[in-house]
């Protein structure tokens, strides 16, 4: 069953690329105190992930943190090693955290999983968006299929932030 507004993030562990070589990341580290906008694309560098969902969270990043988001992370089904690539590629780096989730262990915790392994793909991270407030979801938005962006970007967002 997948997370619901108004239920806690279970407390998994993300890894990040760092200067200091790959890092843990809880989710309570993450969001302890804190106002974050958590999106997940079902992977770096395909085509709606890189092309549409990353940039609608950058071009709108100051839009995001003037409504008083600490932080702006962004979840793959991928190593952080590609993760980090896709930051340096896109412009993300420094500006938006990324967060491994490898093995899709906080992925399948939160009932966001699919099978994408008719395309070769293994099990990845349907597309959403999400806001948290000191671990609680307070907002979520899910698309219906993994090519779309119609729900989750940044702009949606924003709306909901008021």
């Amino acid at each position: 069953m997948p997370i619901a507004v108004g239920e806690r993030l279970p407390n998994a562990t993300f890894k990040v690329k760092t200067e200091n070589g790959i890092e843990d990341m809880t989710v309570e580290q993450l969001t302890r105190g804190k106002r974050v906008v958590l999106f997940a694309v079902p992977g770096a560098f395909t085509p709606t992930c890189h092309i549409k969902h990353l940039p609608s969270f950058l071009s709108n990043l100051e839009a995001l943190k003037a409504k008083g988001v600490d932080t702006v992370a962004c979840v793959a089904v991928n190593d952080p090693f590609v993760l980090d690539a896709w930051a340096e590629a896109s412009g993300a780096k420094g500006k938006i955290l990324m967060l491994s989730d490898g093995n899709g262990t906080f992925t399948r915790a939160i009932g966001m999983d699919f099978d994408g392994s008719a395309a070769g793909l293994g099990v990845r991270s349907k597309r959403y968006a999400m806001l948290v407030e000191d671990g609680v979801v307070k907002a979520l938005e899910v698309e219906e299929a993994p090519g779309k962006m119609e729900r989750s970007s940044a702009e949606r967002m924003l709306e909901l932030l008021g």
